[in-house]
């Protein structure tokens, strides 16, 4: 399915009834994958009669270039998370993040948090850190359109895309090659998806995530963080400084999980968002 918002198309799954009484859930995910990150636990809140909706957002592994002018800042990513949600007519959402898409479920809450009803972060970005350090000379020559293609290319063998250079850290268990292959082909393919992408990447500033925590809490409504505890990127001591950031927080740990927690235990992770 597809809707068409002021910077561009904007394509997404839906599953569960859509007949639910039940909040419906939107997911968020990071830079540089798409939907099929929520797929298992979106089969799991259907089969418990909630409807979601996965969008594949302008980060990167998108197929459908946005308008060439496009603001695709994290604000600006802010603002088309608050339209899809307008375009639906969705309310009383439960906002879902991770990785970056985390980050950018902060810069929503603080830029409209009318229609969300409530939040659930998995291992994502927060405060200071916009991307971890790990990540940040990704993130240095992915601000440069013309330096993505070599990179997507470079992580092409799935030995190298699977290793600790590629995604590998992220995962517990080896994910289906098809996935990961499919989340690097946008950017091989399309110079406007490596266009896209620079866009975000340029304009990813650890101060401006910093500055939105302040403000957070300013959001009331509840908040639950669900995190792997073996992540090596954003470890457990950070969650629980993200949740004292909230008013209405708490924290439930996977254990063993990693940033990509939702893949590896989608049914915990479906647990907190039912919960």
């Amino acid at each position: 399915m597809h809707v068409e918002l002021a910077q561009g198309t904007i394509t997404y799954r839906v599953a569960g009834p859509d007949d639910s009484a039940l909040p419906p859930v939107v997911f968020v995910h990071g830079l540089l994958v798409d939907n099929q990150l929520w797929t298992g636990v979106a089969g799991v809140l259907a089969e418990r009669g909630i409807r979601s909706y996965a969008p594949t957002w302008p980060l990167g592994s998108h197929r459908v270039a946005m308008r060439p002018g496009a603001d695709l800042s994290p604000r600006g990513q802010a603002a088309i998370i608050s339209e899809f949600l307008a375009a639906l007519d969705l309310d009383d959402v439960t906002l879902v993040g991770n990785d970056t898409g985390g980050a950018l479920c902060q810069f929503t809450i603080d830029r409209d948090d009318r229609r969300i009803g409530r939040l659930v972060l998995t291992n994502c970005d927060a405060f200071e850190v916009f991307p971890p350090r790990a990540f940040a000379g990704l993130v240095r020559i992915g601000s440069h359109a013309a330096l993505i293609k070599p990179l997507a290319a470079a992580l092409w063998p799935t030995a190298i895309r699977h290793s600790r250079r590629g995604f590998g850290g992220l995962f517990v268990r080896p994910p289906d090659p098809a996935i990961t292959r499919g989340w690097i082909e946008p950017a091989l393919r399309d110079a406007a998806i490596r266009r896209d992408a620079a866009k975000l990447m340029s304009a990813m500033r650890p101060d401006e995530l910093l500055d939105v925590a302040g403000r957070l809490t300013n959001f009331t409504k509840p908040v639950r963080l669900v995190w792997g505890d073996a992540d090596p990127y954003f470890p457990i001591g950070f969650a629980q400084r993200l949740a004292a950031a909230f008013p209405d927080a708490t924290l439930t740990p996977v254990p063993g999980g990693r940033t990509f927690v939702s893949m590896d235990f989608p049914h915990q992770v479906a647990d907190v968002i039912t919960a």
